[in-house]
């Protein structure tokens, strides 16, 4: 090792940088099923921290006993090993966790345990392990164990942003877990060329093919109508199915159905995004509109076609996504249309634009929302950007009354207090208040009570969903300082 004076640094910093790579991409290995909420985040964190700080002390301790190049060669080798076996098992684990337990909280916590924590306990042992191999004098032992932590931890920032910036959104979940996997083998080899030497380079050429592999199933799959993607922001599965005997293309972002497009018809799929048609009953002449969340861009494309003079604004967070598309959604260029590229409460917070309609339908997943977008203070700005009578048409999916309901109250609330009309048409069930169901929120800036009834037959169906019971001020109001929106949306799932 004379020959590699710096192989253990480059060791530790290699390997800091694979664990936060891997924490990262674990996010999107768990979104698809378990969604993006507080939750799914505190449990991949907490666990793989926790696992971290298990394998600092069982490489100390073992690194006191045994100390060798071959063992911390080997401890890499596995931890790349179990990294592999992620990208084989977590599929099925996740489906099957997700099948036999309900509560978010759990199935999070258990998944990241099974798919996260062996591998990191393994990475956690090798900066005490190198510490201890690197010592030569007790008189300089606090600047060795300090320097190596210190370039663990430079690892780790260059992991982050390399991910987070380039790795994610270029080579997507599976393959960039096989490249961790090929990096680590590497590294092992690197370490010790003698030691289970043949294991290492079979394994590596296992890896090399799956890596190959990949690019040949992603393209088999491409050809069959399902397209998995990953973004900067999001993991975005693309697939086909039929509804009602009719050819559906679906897009799926992280863990929750945000847009169906019929293959041969421009009828909107969904139920609850007719219901923004209700902006034209509460404001016939509506020109000037904003929508927040594209996705698929479902809507925007049905109202292009129903409202030939008026206009719309859709911000959303994801370029890709619109990529995505005009690609596979039959998006196009619209003089009528423009499109933002950023989150909503930034365009929120500095837009000048003044709207008669702001519809809402931007949703992380399933169980999680942008908590920054129900608050008072977003609310707030919604209503000042809001012309004289404008309105506010958003799609929620909640209950009403009960414990799952808790977070439909809280907003209904928020809005109460900046609005001062809003109704509630629940879709499926409009008499069903414990039903969990898309729930469109109607807030008026004008203090003239409205009518529900239309002689327009599509209107007047959608008005008789109103709601006519009372909906209980028991929630605080939610705020940018308090909005639990992830803990009431556990109780809604």
């Amino acid at each position: 090792m004379k020959n590699h004076k710096y192989i253990l640094e480059i060791a530790v910093f290699i390997c800091g940088a694979v664990v936060m790579i891997f924490e990262l991409a674990g996010s999107r290995v768990l979104a698809p099923y378990l969604g993006t909420s507080i939750f799914v985040w505190t449990s991949l964190i907490g666990i793989i921290l926790g696992s971290l700080s298990l394998g600092y002390y069982l490489g100390g301790k073992i690194a006191d006993k045994v100390p060798s190049f071959r063992n911390l060669s080997l401890i890499i080798f596995l931890s790349a090993i179990f990294i592999g076996i992620t990208v084989v098992i977590k599929d099925p684990l996740l489906v099957t966790l997700q099948g036999t337990i309900s509560e978010i909280r759990i199935t999070s916590v258990l998944a990241s345990i099974l798919l996260f924590s062996p591998a990191s306990i393994l990475l956690g042992m090798v900066s005490p392990y190198a510490a201890k191999l690197k010592l030569d004098s007790l008189t300089t032992s606090g600047t060795t164990i300090g320097n190596l932590y210190a370039i663990s931890t430079a690892g780790s920032i260059f992991g982050t942003f390399l991910s987070g910036f380039y790795l994610i959104p270029q080579f997507g979940t599976n393959k960039l877990l096989i490249i961790l996997s090929i990096t680590l083998v590497l590294v092992s080899l690197a370490l010790c060329v003698k030691q289970f030497n043949k294991m290492k380079i079979y394994t590596l050429i296992i890896f090399i093919v799956a890596f190959g592999a990949f690019n040949l199933i992603n393209n088999l799959i491409g050809k069959v109508g399902l397209i998995d993607v990953d973004t900067a922001y999001s993991r975005i599965w693309i697939y086909d199915y039929e509804k009602e005997n009719q050819k559906t293309k679906i897009m799926q972002i992280d863990h929750g159905n945000h847009s169906s497009m019929f293959l041969d018809s421009d009828e909107l799929v969904n139920e609850y995004t007719k219901y923004y048609h209700l902006a034209r009953h509460f404001y016939p002449d509506f020109k000037e509109t904003l929508m927040l969340g594209g996705a698929g861009y479902s809507y925007p494309k049905d109202f292009l076609l129903k409202y030939p003079e008026a206009m719309m604004d859709v911000v959303e967070i994801d370029p890709k996504v619109t990529e995505l598309a005009k690609k596979y959604f039959r998006l196009k260029e619209d003089p009528r249309l423009t499109i933002f590229h950023e989150d909503a409460r930034t365009y929120l917070n500095k837009t000048d634009q003044k709207y008669d309609v702001i519809f809402g339908d931007a949703f992380s997943s399933q169980e999680s929302l942008p908590y920054q977008l129900t608050t008072k203070e977003a609310i707030q700005k919604k209503y000042n950007i809001l012309n004289d009578n404008g309105i506010v048409v958003l799609n929620m999916i909640s209950a009403i009354e009960g414990e799952k309901g808790q977070f439909l109250r809280a907003e209904y609330n928020t809005y109460k207090s900046i609005f001062p009309q809003v109704y509630l048409f629940p879709v499926k069930k409009p008499e069903d208040g414990e039903k969990v169901q898309n729930i469109l929120l109607v807030a008026l800036k004008s203090e003239q009570e409205p009518t529900f009834v239309s002689a327009d037959l599509e209107l007047n169906n959608y008005l008789q969903h109103l709601w006519k019971k009372e909906v209980l001020n028991d929630k605080p109001i939610l705020t940018d300082d308090y909005a639990p929106v992830d803990y009431y949306m556990s109780k809604t799932i």
